[in-house]
């Protein structure tokens, strides 16, 4: 048996957490294997809004094991707040949700160093959610990060102290920021016994064990390709591996254990916080699709950058993925436009490309194609074929050029608005 892959394939809030509810009935575990309390999984069922930060988006399916594996960092505080969600929401999770021993956890002084080293970015700042996401991957790979598994050690509050001073020592040649230590660390430690309540499991030889007996596994990524540590628009990402790579470190599966990769993209394009963006529209266009889209970030409110659909910049992440199969999601913001524009080459310094290129430049262009827009609502569509037939053909165009099926179209944010498409 393999193990599934859901991911994004643009900037991030490609739509992701949707998908994999719906997808979850077919599956036995859902496993998040990278990222942390920065991504925002939007899900939207029975007339209500729910939105995770880090536990798995299978949660609410609930005969589902949920796994958050070592790949991916932990805060206590907001794993409280969000179980506490799931509390209100009537939601049983404790004989159904798990964390690797081997994730590592957020403090507060990760925090605080988050916000210290963008405020000493000034203009050059990445648009960090300031969520401590660097700086704990950073303790990771500096061997000087706590784990899931201290926790229950008795030294542990003198392993936390050791690495608060070690960040207290960075600071002193950082600018001062807004930020009450004392009352975030207060914070911190009782949510430790929410933490604690949630079993821990060897993830990686739980996954295999369960790939082995035939279990079905859905691995769920969080942000986007365009995001990852080493194939993203570097410096302007996050601090982990989002592509399909990342998988295997982040769950501790081999890559002959794989199966299908399924890439989610909006139906145009959008970015949150700096960094290049080749499809950025700055007109009135760009804060129609804003506005239409409710293109503001789930984890951090901010207001989300918009674009034209890119094929170049989708055709790498495919192509980084091993796609198998794509779903195009927020179809249904394009309702209201007469023309729609695709993006088929760049531009840079007069020459045409199909290729990111290592660094984008402030003076890229895209080349784009135009389509005719249907100009009417889809929310009466129950199947892809209902679809006015300039949204199917606007679809179809999308799957010749991208050379991936389309074999999921989202019309609106609920789990019930997804229409199911046949390969062509």
């Amino acid at each position: 048996m393999n193990i599934d892959v859901i991911l994004g394939l643009q900037w991030g809030d490609e739509g992701k957490g949707k998908i994999v509810d719906y997808l979850a009935d077919k599956y036995d575990i859902v496993a998040r294997f990278q990222g942390g309390p920065n991504a925002g999984h939007t899900l939207v069922f029975d007339g209500k809004k729910y939105v995770l930060h880090t536990i798995p988006s299978g949660v609410f399916r609930p005969h589902l094991i949920n796994l958050i594996g070592n790949g991916v960092v932990i805060d206590p505080i907001t794993f409280e707040k969000e179980l506490k969600g799931l509390d209100a929401a009537d939601v049983k999770y404790l004989d159904r949700l798990y964390i690797s021993q081997k994730a590592h956890l957020i403090l507060p002084t990760h925090r605080l160093l988050d916000a210290a080293n963008e405020k000493a970015k000034g203009k050059s700042k990445i648009g960090s959610t300031l969520r401590g996401i660097g700086p704990t991957y950073m303790d990771r790979t500096g061997r000087n990060g706590l784990r899931v598994g201290d926790i229950n050690k008795i030294d542990f509050k003198e392993r936390y102290e050791r690495l608060k001073q070690k960040h207290l020592s960075i600071l002193s040649s950082l600018p001062q920021v807004d930020f009450d230590l004392e009352e975030e660390e207060t914070k911190w430690f009782a949510s430790m016994e929410s933490l604690r309540k949630i079993p821990q499991v060897n993830s990686e030889y739980y996954v295999n064990r369960c790939l082995k007996y035939g279990k079905r596994i859905l691995a769920e990524g969080a942000q986007g390709s365009m995001l990852d540590v080493d194939f993203g628009t570097y410096p302007f990402v996050t601090s982990s591996n989002t592509v399909t790579a990342g998988v295997c470190v982040g769950l501790g599966v081999s890559p002959d254990k794989i199966g299908e990769v399924i890439g989610i993209t909006k139906a145009y394009c959008t970015r949150v916080g700096s960094g290049p963006f080749p499809s950025e529209l700055f007109d009135e266009t760009g804060e129609r699709l804003r506005k239409e889209g409710h293109e503001f970030g789930a984890t951090t409110g901010r207001p989300r950058r918009c674009g034209w659909i890119d094929l170049p910049q989708l055709k790498y992440t495919i192509m980084l993925n091993g796609v198998t199969q794509l779903v195009l999601t927020k179809i249904d913001v394009l309702n209201i436009f007469k023309e729609l524009k695709v993006g088929v080459k760049y531009i840079i310094d007069g020459k045409e490309t199909e290729e990111v290129p290592y660094e984008i430049p402030e003076n890229i262009k895209l080349v784009y194609e135009e389509h005719k827009g249907w100009v009417q609502s889809l929310a009466e569509a129950v199947s892809f074929e209902d679809l006015p037939l300039e949204a199917k053909n606007y679809v179809a165009a999308l799957e010749e050029q991208l050379g991936v099926p389309i074999t999921m179209v989202s019309t609106g944010p609920d789990r019930k608005e997804l229409l199911l498409r046949k390969a062509h």
